[in-house]
């Protein structure tokens, strides 16, 4: 056997520069001459020590934190429709608008402090202002807008301190659009793939979905009469929601596949339908009682569907290396 043989075959090892065979058949001879090349390097296989993923998922529940989503875009975008109703004398779409704004909040101050375990824990975020952390600027934005919304609701419901309330409203409807979109800079800062890929979309997908969410609520509980800016920012929303989702999912590449399997492709997909089928009621139903409330259901559970089917892409993304290791590799490809 001549020196070359030998080190071929593994037995005192590959030359410097030379790649040493891999795999299963690593050690074994390869083909006689003619017979072409046998694959040296077996198929890619990702994975990690111990078959644990490359992140640890998410330890959110979904229940608390998509809810959580969902809720504080539809009481952020409801702000802005009850200041709208309050300066252009619609009484009837300003109320049911400040109510929802303070109940949706309430809930989804609920549903985050049930998902922490304790209050003492969001209260331990407020010891702080850092303006580089989407989480602490969020939990100001919340304790400063939640009250607001309180006020608001409570002289709505009394009657009383008309003038409070007015200065409430107004105020809540300045950091209404925050409330509604800072989730989005919030997923969008941590490493989950299919949240962080989606960094420029996904504040004007949370911010067409709180208006939805926010619109939809009003054409169930307003009067039709008044109902008039609902019904535009309905189609508003809806054009918004669903052009910035889809310009999102084309920019993302491998890291929108999660979006089009199992349970987040269907929550997607009902989302869409959802939400153009209800803007297409309120813009066509005219002043149709049934038709607003058709529309105003499938705006609500269309803007729901979108988040939780965004909480869940994530989770997926999170779970399989792939969509961790793949965009890596082709950023450092790309150099």
């Amino acid at each position: 056997m001549s020196e070359s043989d030998v080190t071929r075959d593994g037995v005192q090892g590959a030359r410097p520069g030379r790649e040493a065979p891999t795999g299963a058949r690593a050690g074994r001879r390869r083909g006689r001459r003619g017979r072409g090349e046998r694959p040296m390097v077996p198929e890619a296989e990702f994975s990690s020590y111990y078959g644990k993923p490359v992140l640890n998922k998410p330890t959110w529940r979904a229940p608390d934190i998509a809810g959580y989503l969902y809720l504080g875009g539809l009481a952020g975008a409801s702000s802005l429709l009850a200041a709208g109703g309050q300066v252009t004398g619609r009484p009837g779409l300003a109320a049911p608008a400040k109510l929802g704004a303070a109940g949706a909040i309430s809930l989804s101050l609920a549903a985050l402090v049930h998902d922490l375990g304790r209050p003492g824990r969001f209260l331990n975020m407020l010891r702080v202002f850092k303006p580089t952390s989407p989480m602490s600027v969020g939990s100001w934005l919340l304790a400063g807008y939640a009250p607001l919304t309180l006020a608001a609701a409570a002289t709505e419901v009394a009657g009383r301190y008309r003038l409070l309330g007015s200065a409430a409203t107004a105020a809540a409807a300045v950091l209404g659009p925050a409330v509604a979109t800072y989730t989005a800079v919030l997923l969008s800062d941590t490493a989950v793939p299919s949240w962080h890929e989606g960094y420029r979309e996904l504040p004007f997908v949370f911010a067409g979905s709180a208006a939805t969410a926010a619109s939809g609520l009003a054409l169930a509980a307003a009067p039709t009469a008044q109902a008039g800016p609902a019904r535009r920012l309905a189609v508003l929303g809806a054009a918004l929601e669903l052009s910035a989702f889809q310009a999102m999912r084309r920019r993302m590449g491998l890291a929108a596949e999660p979006f089009e399997h199992g349970r987040p492709h269907l929550l997607v997909r009902a989302a869409e339908v959802l939400t153009a089928g209800g803007a297409a009621l309120a813009l066509f139903g005219g002043r149709d009682r049934r038709l607003a409330l058709a529309a105003g259901a499938a705006l609500l559970t269309g803007s729901a569907a979108l988040r939780f089917g965004v909480f869940h892409a994530g989770v997926v993304s999170a779970e399989d290396p792939k969509y961790t290791v793949v965009p890596q590799r082709e950023r450092l490809l790309r150099g």
